[in-house]
């Protein structure tokens, strides 16, 4: 790149950190020589590296600083020195010297010890005892020391940084309470690479660097007199995140939009319901696999739930003996306890067979549609959730045909993005005639089934309306419906909730 375009990019903090980056290589070192504040610096150094001029590491080090004594005796000296001054003309008893070094006992008895050990005091007995200075606490007296120079340099330090009487004085202050405190630093290391070893040779000049171009420059015709820094906009620059909506839930709104424009209602509904909504009123036998604790969820506290009374007659009826339906029924003595347990609705055609129940005469035709969770006792393995969302529809016409079903399940995969769409034949207990819905995976190259859907039997449609009617009816697995447009093999992986994928997963847009 064009080191003079580049540096036609800088703007005035960088224009101060780039001469700086010839001789300093650390971030505490650009703050202290640039007088720049640390989020100034931390930006700049942000900046040049999105232009390649540098990269930033970080290093955990010990670093060494004054503490709370460290301060103090740093602004009034060090104890020693000032007891050394009461007594550098005459000796004093020592109730006097504590008394007028103003010193806490156990700072005293402290400064007592250093003074012994440096041999710059003595003990006398005239006739009680006296501190008295001696010849070398005379010189330390007269000289600055090793440990006064170590308190007035530049903290925080790095211990292996140290010179050898620096070292020294580190030792003896480090061995004394709350004067100096070691811990652990973050240190941010600048290195510049090729293209910054280049740039750091250029002049850079300290001129105004003007950012934005103003009405009032252009009204004045000020502008012409001023600089402007260069933008180079395929300059790569962070990610930030930005809050949005999980994939998941953005598939959701999408598919509701999908069947609110071909003109459907929402259906919703509890996700608790008792086996006579969630299987029986859908005329599945009380004796089904399907009922077993290992397919489905029930509820141990409360564990039974009311039925509508006259609703409830004609369902057992139904099963018993067909009924009014025509139908033979299941031939078994069906069970008001069976019924009454409660369980996690194990799909949303429940919310299909409560709404029906609800319809007048008046209200048809009548299109129902909702995405809701169910529950199933399975296995979990890559194909299989047990708790995942449904797409669920009905279409209640006296005029709906096997035709029209096809249609709308066609119009409604074309518009999530399948273009290959086919229906296969299938039984499910509610639905005569029953098919499958399979779609063709263009990376996979192979049919793939994605739920299914059929025309309620007169078994559903007679209790629950009065008299029965077409009813189309369908029920789709979404996350296999949108585990394709995701790129996801797994349908685990659909909520294990990986803050990086969440953040980079793509939107939802057909």
């Amino acid at each position: 790149m064009d080191i003079q375009k580049i540096i036609s990019t800088l703007d005035h903090l960088e224009r101060k950190i780039v001469p700086l980056l010839k001789t300093e290589n650390t971030f505490s070192q650009l703050v202290q020589k640039s007088q720049l504040k640390e989020v100034e610096v931390m930006r700049a150094l942000q900046w040049l590296k999105n232009k390649d001029i540098l990269k930033i590491k970080t290093e955990k080090k010990k670093m060494v600083s004054l503490d709370q004594d460290g301060q103090k005796y740093l602004k009034q000296g060090l104890p020693e020195k000032s007891v050394l001054k009461l007594i550098k003309d005459k000796p004093l008893p020592l109730s006097e010297v504590q008394k007028e070094s103003g010193l806490s006992p156990e700072e005293f008895n402290s400064t007592l010890g250093i003074l012994k050990q440096k041999l710059a005091a003595e003990f006398i007995k005239d006739p009680e005892p006296l501190l008295q200075i001696t010849s070398q606490g005379q010189k330390i007296l007269a000289q600055e020391t090793l440990e006064e120079k170590f308190l007035k340099k530049q903290f925080p330090l790095e211990p292996g940084q140290l010179q050898d009487e620096e070292k020294h004085a580190f030792d003896q202050l480090k061995k004394r309470k709350n004067i100096l405190k070691i811990e652990d630093q973050i240190e941010r290391l600048i290195e510049l690479t090729p293209l910054g070893q280049e740039l750091v040779k250029q002049k850079i000049t300290s001129v105004e660097i003007l950012n934005r171009l103003t009405s009032a420059m252009l009204k004045n015709h000020t502008w012409q007199n001023k600089t402007f820094r260069h933008y180079d906009l395929k300059a790569a620059v962070p990610q930030i995140p930005f809050g949005r909506l999980h994939f998941v839930t953005e598939a959701i709104n999408y598919i509701k939009k999908i069947w609110l424009e071909m003109g459907f209602q929402e259906m919703t509904g509890s996700l608790v319901q008792t086996a006579f909504w969630d299987l029986d009123s859908l005329f599945v036998p009380q004796d089904h696999p399907a009922r077993e604790m290992q397919d489905t969820f029930y509820l141990e506290n409360p564990n039974q739930g009311k039925l509508p009374r006259e609703l409830y007659s004609k369902i057992k009826a139904v099963h018993e003996n067909g009924g009014s339906t025509g139908s033979q029924g299941w031939g078994y003595q069906f069970s008001e306890e069976e019924a009454q347990k409660l369980l996690l609705r194990t799909h949303t055609t429940v919310l299909s067979a409560q709404t029906l129940a609800q319809l007048k005469q008046t209200d048809l035709p009548a299109k129902f549609f909702s995405v809701a969770k169910v529950f199933r006792n399975e296995t979990l393995d890559w194909k299989h959730l047990f708790e995942f969302y449904q797409v669920e529809g009905i279409v209640v016409d006296p005029k709906a045909n096997l035709q029209h079903l096809i249609g709308y399940l066609k119009q409604f995969y074309q518009k999530m993005g399948y273009t290959d769409v086919r229906v296969r034949p299938a039984h499910f207990p509610y639905t005569e005639p029953s098919l499958e819905v399979e779609v063709f995976h263009p990376v996979q190259k192979q049919w793939i089934e994605l739920g299914g859907a059929g025309i309620f039997r007169p078994e559903v449609t007679q209790p629950l309306l009065g008299h029965a009617i077409p009813v189309l009816a369908w029920g789709q697995g979404m996350e296999r419906i949108i585990s394709s447009y995701y790129h996801i093999n797994d349908l685990r992986e659909i909520y294990k909730n990986d803050l990086k994928k969440l953040r980079g997963v793509q939107t939802w847009m057909k």
